[in-house]
């Protein structure tokens, strides 16, 4: 079989924990930051862990994690 290639996409995007778990950052933390409540930056700093519903998808993405 052939290797399969990872989308570069998601190499930037998401990561894997100690246990195996996929995280990803927040979104809506980039610019007009002014228009957004001090509780939703606050909350959308650091990461989290991806959806269940999602993570077969990520993986397809990533093969080799």
């Amino acid at each position: 079989m052939p290797k399969l290639k990872t989308k570069s996409a998601a190499k930037k995007r998401f990561g894997v924990t100690g246990s195996g778990k996929l995280k990803r950052n927040f979104a809506y933390k980039r610019h007009l930051l002014f228009n957004k409540g001090t509780k939703m930056k606050r909350q959308a700093r650091g990461t989290t862990l991806v959806n269940e519903a999602d993570v077969k998808i990520v993986k397809q993405f990533m093969p080799y994690i």
